[in-house]
C-alpha cells in the first residue's frame, strides 16, 4: 500500500524586499523606478509627495498637480501602485521655518539640504515603512557603500560628476542610506533621458526641476515678501561710495550679480558690480566691481550644525589626508584642512574661496569621492561678507 506523503516541508519562494519609488513627475525618479523594476529583485511601488499647500503660483499652475499628473502616468506605464501623502505641515515646521529664519538674519540658506534631512530621508522612510517597504528609492545621482554595520554605511559620489547631488544629501544619517537605494546613481544625465525615450516614459523630455525643493520656481523677490518685510536701504562701495538703494537685504546674496540695478556709474570702468557683503545693523549693501575684487575671498570659514554621515566620519577624514571639500554644488573639490575637531570646527583652504557665504553648505570628500558630511557655514574671514555691523 502506498500513501502520498509529503517528506519535505512546502515552501514558498522568498518574498522580494519592497522598495517604495519617490516618484515626483521628473524622469530621474521615473527611470529609478523602472530599473528597479527591470531588475526583478524588488516589489516596487510608488509614492507621490506633496509638500505645499497652494492652488496655484504667480506663473500661472500648480506645480503639485501638473507633478501628480505625470507621476500618475508614469505609475499606470510601470504598472505600480501609487500612494499619496501630504507633508504640508511637516515641510512648513522642519524645513520653510528655517527658510525664512535664516532669511531674517541676513543668510542665504539651502532649503534643498534640509528638506532632503528632514523630508525624504526622515518622514517619507517612517511613512514608506508603513506602508510595509523594506527600502525607499529616489532618483538623485549618487552611490551608496552598503555595511553589515549600517552605521557604517556611506555615500559616494555619483558617476555623472556634472549631476553629483551627494552635496545635498550630507546631513542624511548612515542608518537612513542604509535603508535607501539610488538606481541611476552610475548613469550619466543622457542616459537616463535616453532610457526614458527608449521605454515610452511619458517625462523622458520634461526638463528638471529648478527653483526652491517642492516649491518650484518663483518669482522670488515676490514670493519672499509675502512671508517677510523686506527693508529698502542704501548700496555703497567698499570705500563708502552711495550708489544707489536696495530693496531689502533679504533679496542679495553675496556674488550676486544681476538684479542689484545700478547700471554704469560716472567715473568707475565699464565692469559689472557684484554683492561682496551685507552690513545687517547699518542695512547696507556693499557692491564691488568685477570678480577678483579682494571682498568676495576668504580662506577660513566657521561652520555649525557639523554631521558626519557614518559613525567614524570624522576620523576618517582626518587619517587621510589631504582633506578637501566644497562650499557650493557642483564646484570641484577643494583642498583645505581643520584648525580644530570641535563644533564649532574652523576650516582653512589652501586657496581663498570666492563667495563664501553664511547659511550655505561645506561638504567634505575623501579622495576616492566618499561624501563624509559637513556644515553650516557661519562666518568667514572675507573683508566682505555677511557683517553684524
Amino acid at each position: 500500500m502506498t500513501t502520498n506523503l509529503q517528506t519535505k516541508p512546502i515552501l514558498s519562494p522568498p518574498k522580494k524586499p519592497k522598495v517604495i519609488v519617490g516618484l515626483s513627475g521628473g524622469v530621474d525618479s521615473a527611470v529609478a523606478a523602472l530599473l528597479l523594476i527591470q531588475s526583478g529583485d524588488y516589489e516596487v511601488e510608488a509614492l507621490f509627495m506633496k509638500n505645499w499647500e497652494e492652488e496655484e503660483n504667480e506663473l500661472g499652475y500648480c506645480p503639485a498637480e501638473e507633478d501628480l499628473k505625470v507621476a500618475k502616468q508614469v505609475a499606470k506605464l510601470l504598472n505600480i501602485p501609487l500612494h499619496t501623502a501630504n507633508f504640508s505641515p511637516e515641510y512648513w515646521q522642519h524645513v520653510f521655518q528655517d527658510f525664512l529664519s535664516e532669511y531674517k538674519t541676513g543668510r542665504t540658506p539651502n532649503p534643498d539640504i534640509l528638506c532632503n534631512k528632514e523630508i525624504k530621508f526622515s518622514v517619507f522612510l517612517n511613512h514608506a515603512q508603513k506602508l510595509g517597504a523594506d527600502f525607499i528609492a529616489t532618483g538623485h545621482y549618487a552611490q551608496i557603500i552598503y555595511h553589515v554595520d549600517p552605521l557604517q554605511t556611506q555615500l559616494l559620489q555619483a558617476v555623472d560628476q556634472n549631476k553629483d547631488q551627494t552635496y545635498f544629501l550630507h546631513q542624511v544619517k548612515s542608518e537612513q542610506l542604509a535603508k535607501s537605494i539610488f538606481p541611476i546613481g552610475h548613469l550619466l544625465k543622457t542616459d537616463v533621458r535616453k532610457i526614458a525615450e527608449s521605454a515610452n516614459l511619458p517625462n523622458y523630455q520634461r526638463k528638471d526641476s529648478t527653483g526652491i525643493c517642492f516649491i518650484g520656481e518663483r518669482k522670488f523677490a515676490k514670493f519672499l515678501s509675502d512671508f517677510l518685510v523686506a527693508k529698502p536701504g542704501i548700496i555703497e562701495t567698499p570705500e563708502g561710495e552711495i550708489l544707489g538703494q536696495h530693496d531689502g537685504l533679504m533679496y542679495y546674496t553675496l556674488g550676486q550679480r544681476g538684479g542689484i540695478q545700478i547700471g554704469g556709474k560716472k567715473n568707475h570702468a565699464e565692469l559689472p558690480w557684484y554683492v561682496v557683503a551685507k552690513h545687517l545693523v547699518s542695512n547696507k549693501l556693499i557692491v564691488a566691481q568685477g570678480q577678483e575684487h579682494p571682498w568676495h575671498f576668504s580662506q577660513q570659514l566657521m561652520l555649525e550644525a557639523i554631521h558626519w554621515i557614518a559613525s567614524n566620519g570624522l576620523e576618517n577624514l582626518l587619517s587621510a589626508p589631504p582633506i578637501s571639500a566644497k562650499i557650493r554644488y557642483r564646484q570641484t573639490n577643494q583642498i583645505c584642512q581643520l584648525e580644530n575637531n570641535n563644533n564649532p570646527l574652523n576650516v582653512t583652504f589652501s586657496v581663498p574661496q570666492r563667495a563664501a557665504t553664511p547659511g550655505q553648505y561645506l561638504v567634505f570628500y575623501n579622495g576616492i569621492g566618499v561624501c563624509l558630511g559637513g556644515g553650516k557655514i557661519t562666518s568667514t574671514d572675507s573683508l566682505g561678507g555677511l557683517k553684524i555691523i
